[in-house]
């Protein structure tokens, strides 16, 4: 059998945390699949050292996934190989203070002539019309009036 290139060989303390984690069904499942992982990729003395492949097919997870699993626990420990990647995405603000504000405002003026209310549509256009923002959805209009308790009426 070719040797691989992260071996995971864990100590007794951890294949009894990984079993007690698998077994109490407490944490998430990506936690517990992850740890099932593990315990069958286990290359020392106490653990069954499956395949990828037998690891794959036992429990019905990718082969890229085990692999990147193993790769895990081996350069960064056991819990990092259990918990999600935090995200490194940024979200900006559509809205700011000023222009949830401004957008307050709006719903309570009067709607345009020829509507008889404001729609989200009608208010994302009339924000962008006036020059509050450059560029708005009507879900982020959604978004902001369910966020500050602004019901539209009607």
């Amino acid at each position: 059998m070719p040797k691989k290139a992260f071996q995971v060989q864990l100590t007794l303390a951890e294949r009894a945390r990984l079993h007690t984690l698998v077994s109490t069904g407490s944490a998430t499942a990506h936690a517990i699949t992850h740890a099932r992982i593990l315990l069958k990729a286990d290359q020392g003395p106490d653990g069954p050292g499956w395949t990828d492949a037998m690891i794959h097919t036992a429990l019905d997870v990718g082969l890229a996934t085990v692999a990147r699993v193993r790769q895990t626990a081996v350069q960064e420990g056991v819990d990092a190989a259990l918990q999600r990647k935090a995200t490194r995405r940024q979200y900006e603000r559509a809205l700011d203070g000023v222009g949830e504000a401004h957008l307050i405002a709006l719903v309570c003026s009067t709607p345009l002539d020829g509507a008889g209310r404001w729609t989200l549509r009608l208010l994302a256009d009339r924000m962008v019309a006036l020059e509050y923002v450059d560029a708005i959805s009507h879900e982020t209009v959604r978004q902001t009036l369910k966020k500050t308790n602004v019901s539209l009426g009607g």
